[in-house]
This record gives structure tokens, sequence and C-alpha cells, in this order.
């Protein structure tokens, strides 16, 4: 079970290669230590030793402790992780996030946060091409084993869930040493 939940924090813009057409918005991040949640992110520390210093990830922390997460997130991966800010969390009903952090709900938590994984190290410019060769959609099977997809809005990335959510990616390609994290601004639910 750790294992289908290790890579649950993962950044995400991509280049705009559908088009041709790059924004500095969607291309790679070139500093080696990208500021995510006013902290510097470092290639060498794995997705959990980054994710506890961005103040924007303070939400997605306390789940993936609460569903006893964090060794498999310090596994040696790679992972794709697609990581919501805390106001991604605050677009959920009500007592949603309350309720999913209870002890008796560790299931239902862990399902959810997997859900934001994806084994194998994706980048920006691995899911634009993805995206292309799909004809404007890419599938791609998360830990949790439900299908997200990744489609381009002009130079954004765009992720669709099961549940026919969107959300799109803010930040593509923070580099860890155990995968990649695609910062996104809504939380993608499984059916």
């Amino acid at each position: 079970m750790n294992l289908i939940i290790s890579g649950i924090f993962s950044v995400a813009m991509v280049v705009g290669v559908l088009n041709g057409s790059a924004s500095a918005q969607m291309v790679g991040m070139k500093d080696d230590n990208p500021m995510v949640g006013g902290a510097a992110m470092y290639k060498t520390k794995d997705i959990v030793d980054n994710a506890v210093n961005s103040a924007d990830h303070t939400t997605l922390v306390a789940a993936v402790k609460a569903a006893g997460l964090v060794e498999t997130l310090k596994g040696k991966g790679p992972f794709t992780v697609f990581a919501p800010v805390n106001s991604a969390f605050d677009k959920l009903p009500a007592g949603t996030v309350e309720a999913l952090l209870k002890p008796e709900n560790k299931a239902m938590l862990t399902k959810v946060l997997t859900y934001h994984v994806v084994s194998g190290n994706f980048d920006s410019k691995e899911i634009a091409k993805s995206i292309k060769k799909g004809n404007g959609k890419a599938e791609f099977t998360t830990v949790a084993g439900g299908r997200l997809w990744a489609s381009m809005d002009g130079d954004s990335m765009i992720l669709w869930d099961e549940r026919g959510g969107r959300s799109t990616v803010t930040i593509a390609d923070v580099r860890q040493s155990n995968g990649i994290i695609h910062v996104i601004d809504s939380v993608v639910l499984p059916k």
C-alpha cells in the first residue's frame, strides 16, 4: 500500500508544445532550486523534505501525515506528484478536509492522496508530448488505480479527474531526489 502512495506531491506546468509556443509560466524551471510556498525546493531532497517547507502545502502535508504516507513519499520513486495548494483544499465542501483527517477515514484519505500520484518521472515536456500524441489529451493511471487526463488550454496544462473536475498546473517541474512535483490549484478526486 505504501508503494502505491509514493508520490503524492507534484507540481505541474507544461511546455506549450502543442502549438509550438511556450509561455514563461509553462517553461520548465531553469532555477535549480525553484521557490514554492516561500521556500526553495532542493532537487537533492525528497518530496516530503521539500513539501514540509512550503507554506502553500500545509494542508497536504497534514493529510500525508494522517494517512501514514510519509515514509512512502520519502521512498526511492520516482513519483510524479500533482500537489494541491492549501486554497485547493478550501474549494472542497465545508467539513470535507476535517472528515478525511479522522482516523476512521484513513482509507478514503489515502485513496484521495494517491490519486494525485503517478509512478514515474513525468516532467512537463513528457506530459506535453503525451498530450500531443493523444491528439490533445493524455491519460495517466494513478497509484490509486484511477485515471487522470491532461490537456492544454492555451499555454496552461489542465488536469481532469474521473468526476469531471478540473485543475490547472500553476508551477511545473519542481524536481526532487525521488521524482517531480507539479503544483495544482484544485484537488482532483477519484470516482
